[in-house]
């Protein structure tokens, strides 16, 4: 078992890994620091190695860009913890993740948006919160 700390590019992102170190601490498990690349990224990414070398980018220098990401949202928290690179859905991937893992805890932190935002341009801690299947601790971070 562990704990799963979900992260983005925000700021929000070091009080989420240490909330879920503080989780980890207290129930002695480790803590796995989760970072997904969309497929807009990675198509992204695509299209300016494509542009500049010619060539394509391989999946896993992708999955090490998103673990690169996690690795800094765990400097900044200042904790141990092992990042781990995704490329996908984030939803869908941070529930399937914690489900393979089978998590004690998932924490996330959403961003301040109106219902009209959210029913127009989605949000991954909601749909987080209503797709997986272990406990899911949510931080509202200013």
């Amino acid at each position: 078992m562990t704990v799963v700390a979900a992260v983005d590019r925000s700021d929000r992102a070091p009080a989420v890994v240490a909330q879920a170190s503080e989780l980890g601490e207290a129930f002695g498990e480790p803590v796995e620091v989760v970072h997904v690349l969309t497929r807009d990224e990675f198509v992204s990414l695509e299209r300016t190695n494509v542009s500049e070398t010619g060539g394509t980018v391989p999946v896993e220098d992708v999955v090490e860009i998103a673990e690169e990401i996690a690795e800094e949202a765990i400097a900044e928290a200042g904790v141990d913890a092992t990042p781990v690179g995704l490329i996908g859905d984030p939803a869908d991937e941070i529930a399937n993740y914690a489900d393979d893992v089978e998590a004690t805890y998932l924490v996330v932190a959403g961003r301040n948006r109106s219902p009209v935002g959210k029913a127009l341009f989605g949000s991954v801690a909601q749909s987080v919160l209503l797709n997986a299947s272990s406990p899911v601790v949510s931080l509202r971070v200013e």
